[in-house]
């Protein structure tokens, strides 16, 4: 790896913590200027205005907002998340408790996506204009324009209001056998599996045809080398670098399903705790829960740069 490979990875570095920063403060003064007294609505409408003043005395919230900003982002920066006004617990004990499930979850979606989009994207690319070729990128083109939670709406009729197969609520303490797991994963990675395998399929085919289209790939036809040889020992191998890149972008895009698919499924993880805590007013918990899926998006992003710039040869010959 030489200096300018070092330094364009330090750049995107730089860049991702710059753009964390910023985001930290659209958070905060967004979730600062949300309708309503936090105070209030942590001690109800029966509350007197000395209790009122009293409590927001205590949250901080009489002090000048860069003061509260600069407060928050300290006790961030050294894991102090703050107490949940709704439950009178540490954030950090409630996201705790959460985290492992969307983990769960957001790994098993990438291990039923990843396979399935990356097979159907070189396929796709193998027979490129063809028949095959044709029907799998009208259903992926489908597939992307469809939105998850009309995606989840008709598996739970489908599967669990008509078919009765699959539960509609998915509860992650309940598994106790593989048939448990089944039943309590299979609709919500379903649901994100669709639109995730249909981007990552479509990636795939571009940066496989991209690599078919090349010069060397060309001088292997004429040498009367079979098309599954072409694409297995040399177009692919020197597309894995734009493929890891597509595999990292669409699965972030799998942080803005799990939101919408932990709700109608109940599933109790970090996003359907932020939801609870945009309803309960409850700032810190909301706070909290955005940064980390502003950050693990970063992190994929982050990733998927890395992936383009090793996988560029002039950045290794330089």
């Amino acid at each position: 790896m030489n200096s300018n490979t070092l330094w364009l990875i330090g750049r995107r570095f730089g860049a991702a913590i710059v753009t964390l920063l910023i985001v930290s403060m659209v958070v905060f003064a967004i979730t600062a200027v949300l309708p309503g007294d936090a105070a209030q609505q942590a001690l109800g409408q029966f509350s007197t205005p000395e209790q009122v003043a009293a409590l927001r005395v205590k949250m901080g919230l009489d002090q000048p907002g860069v003061m509260r900003y600069l407060h928050w982002l300290l006790g961030l920066l050294s894991g102090d998340l703050g107490n949940s006004v709704s439950s009178d617990m540490p954030v950090s004990e409630l996201m705790a408790g959460r985290v492992p499930n969307t983990m769960m979850l957001a790994a098993v979606t990438a291990l039923v996506s990843v396979p399935v989009a990356l097979t159907l994207g070189i396929g796709s690319a193998m027979g490129r204009g063809g028949r095959i070729d044709s029907i799998l990128s009208f259903i992926t083109l489908a597939l992307v324009a469809v939105p998850e939670f009309l995606v989840a709406t008709l598996a739970v009729l489908v599967f669990a209001v008509n078919l009765g197969w699959l539960s509609a609520l998915s509860y992650a303490a309940d598994i106790h056998s593989p048939w448990q797991f089944l039943r309590t994963y299979a609709l919500p990675v379903m649901t994100l599996c669709f639109v995730i395998v249909a981007q990552m399929a479509r990636m795939t085919r571009a940066a496989v045809i991209d690599q078919l289209d090349s010069p060397y790939v060309e001088m292997a036809r004429l040498k009367g080398v079979s098309p599954v040889r072409i694409v297995l020992r040399h177009a692919l191998p020197n597309a894995i670098g734009p493929i890891a890149n597509a595999v990292a972008l669409s699965l972030s895009y799998l942080l803005g399903g799990v939101v919408i698919v932990e709700t109608i499924f109940n599933y109790p993880g970090i996003a359907s705790l932020m939801v609870d805590a945009v309803t309960n007013r409850d700032i810190a918990l909301v706070q909290a829960c955005t940064m980390l899926f502003c950050t693990a998006y970063l992190g994929l992003v982050l990733l998927a740069d890395l992936c383009a710039i090793l996988s560029n040869p002039r950045l290794r010959t330089q």
